[in-house]
């Protein structure tokens, strides 16, 4: 009985509560059926009640951490993100063994929190616990992987390579690869995945277009911008707010000088979450129009939304600063202590970018050598290689990486309109 009655408040969340009314001889009209972010909505409200009534359990809590979590992807929210970890830390306090659910979530919150030295160690005990388990060994594999832990990672992806089929093993795998220089691979790879998600009914629309937003970034790298550009579209049209395929937008028509377009995107998707790199895009599209004052009120901003997170480092903060020469000492600083910690090839790639705006050339080359060691076609990596190795007066090899830059991103090094 007590189970019954338990699904029976389950479904009336669900369904936001509403009882529909039966009258003889007619039906009532039907109730429209819930968007999944109303369905989302009332799980937590649901799941919040419960862990209200019972401070000491941890089951409710740690399915409020994955529904915040949830939440966080689907709508950009910071603050989500910071009450997964809330929720996941107090449902380990309640109950720290057999607790998988609220470590994942840990784990998760920490990552899209950048505090990846504390996730890692979330990650590892996951794995120890369960060491068979390809999905938790993906998700430690995707966070040594940002650390700069390549051969680790290497290790970590190389147990999960037959488990593509995993829709939770696929998307890290393919990033992997596409780190490693192999975009074409990690297409494939990933155009699967989304082949078999769109064959489901259970997988919902925020996921759906992040596998299209993942299949646009992957045909940019591959320096196919038309079909980027579809895919974009293919995913608005699954979920037509969603913040990162409006960002995607932005920036791709920004890297193409269609600025009133950047800008039309960029509202919509800074509407929904305070982004910091669309921020960015919106105040060189202004600049780039002529309005110097809605650029700096952008590039305010911008500053604004990284100062709310909980890492105040951010790197497409940084990269902004030094396009307009600015505090650039500051950059160099913050970028060579985060490379202590996190020794991954766009960490190289900001030190080298802040030293070369210093004009010290030579340390520069050292970190971009590091920032190239894995191959992978970026045409911003190779657009500053070019432009150190043009400094140091390598003209044939600057050459070369601007070319191969621009095979990838046609526009990119080039003034605007």
């Amino acid at each position: 009985m007590a189970r019954r009655t338990v699904a029976l408040i389950i479904v009336a969340a669900l369904v936001g509560g509403g009882l529909v009314a039966v009258h003889r001889g007619r039906p009532a009209a039907a109730a429209p059926r819930p968007t999944a972010a109303q369905l989302l909505d009332a799980n937590i409200e649901f799941y919040e009640a419960v862990a209200a009534r019972d401070r000491t359990g941890a089951m409710a809590l740690g399915q409020l951490a994955l529904l915040y979590m949830r939440r966080a992807r689907a709508t950009g929210d910071y603050q989500a993100v910071l009450r997964s970890e809330s929720a996941a830390r107090r449902s380990l306090k309640n109950r720290a063994a057999h607790n998988t659910r609220a470590r994942q979530a840990l784990a998760a919150s920490l990552l899209s929190e950048h505090r990846f030295t504390d996730a890692i160690g979330e990650a590892e005990a996951l794995v120890e616990r369960d060491p068979s388990n390809a999905a938790l060994r993906a998700s430690l594999g995707e966070i040594q992987m940002e650390l700069g832990r390549y051969e680790d990672a290497r290790a970590s992806f190389a147990m999960v390579a037959g488990k593509t089929s995993d829709l939770s093993v696929a998307p890290r795998l393919a990033r992997w690869l596409e780190i490693n220089g192999d975009p074409d691979s990690a297409f494939k790879l990933m155009n699967a995945s989304l082949l078999a998600i769109m064959q489901r009914r259970d997988v919902p629309a925020e996921q759906q277009a992040w596998f299209w937003l993942r299949i646009g970034d992957l045909q940019l790298r591959r320096g196919h911008v038309r079909e980027a550009e579809y895919a974009y579209e293919r995913g608005l049209a699954v979920h037509a707010e969603d913040y990162r395929l409006l960002a995607a937008r932005a920036k791709l028509a920004g890297a193409r000088h269609q600025w009133k377009d950047a800008i039309s995107y960029g509202q919509r998707a800074v509407a929904v979450s305070l982004d910091p790199a669309t921020l960015g895009v919106m105040s060189d599209a202004y600049a780039a129009l002529g309005d110097p004052a809605k650029a700096e009120e952008y590039a305010h901003a911008m500053e604004v939304a990284v100062s709310q997170q909980a890492t105040a480092y951010h790197r497409a903060w940084s990269l902004f600063l030094l396009e307009h020469g600015r505090r650039v000492d500051e950059v160099l600083s913050k970028a060579q202590e985060e490379l202590v910690t996190r020794r991954d090839i766009y960490g190289y790639d900001v030190v080298a970018w802040a030293l070369h705006a210093k004009g010290r050339d030579g340390e520069a080359r050292a970190m971009m050598t590091y920032a190239l060691s894995l191959g992978t076609r970026d045409a911003m990596l190779l657009y500053h290689a070019s432009a150190i190795d043009s400094a140091l007066g390598r003209a044939a090899m600057a050459q070369d990486e601007l070319a191969r830059a621009r095979a990838i991103d046609p526009e990119i090094g080039r003034a605007g309109p």
